[in-house]
């Protein structure tokens, strides 16, 4: 089994809190000092004391499986404002805010107001002032590259 499936299974098994989430497990062996990188996710949220827990429980048990003598630096960390969603609960967790999605052949950006299992939903204002209108517009998943969330400062 390679590493990064066998930290991600580590990881889901000690996992606190039911609303958390293993989003992706990045293991880069080939340089020293080895790094394993574990993004968790909530449905509610993830704070760093969520993260600093989960890093003592996976460090325990890279340890009693021979890693204790390795070198490696293990982050435990959640997903940044640049990082793009990956998994739908992180879509169904987003409902209500601005996003941009790249698709295969453009980009759109709208409020996420549904997620099905093969599709999105997004609400966009179109026009101006008297003129402007809400459309709907679905995007299956097949056709996105990338989905970010828009922070707004307002």
């Amino acid at each position: 089994m390679e590493i990064a499936e066998e930290i991600r299974k580590i990881a889901e098994n000690k996992l606190a809190d039911p609303s958390h989430f293993v989003v992706e497990v990045i293991a880069s062996l080939s340089k020293i000092p080895r790094r394993i990188l574990v993004i968790i996710d909530g449905d509610n949220s993830v704070n760093i004391d969520d993260c600093a827990n989960l890093s003592r429980q996976i460090s325990g048990v890279l340890e009693e499986n021979g890693w204790e003598g390795e070198n490696y630096l293990l982050e435990v960390s959640t997903p940044g404002l640049d990082q793009p969603l990956k998994l739908k609960r992180q879509y169904k967790k987003n409902i209500g805010r601005r996003v941009k999605v790249k698709l295969h052949d453009r980009q759109i950006e709208g409020k996420l107001t549904d997620v099905s299992e093969e599709r999105i939903t997004l609400s966009q204002e179109v026009g101006k002032g008297k003129k402007m209108e809400i459309q709907t517009v679905e995007l299956q998943f097949s056709d996105i590259e990338k989905t970010f969330v828009l922070v707004s400062f307002k």
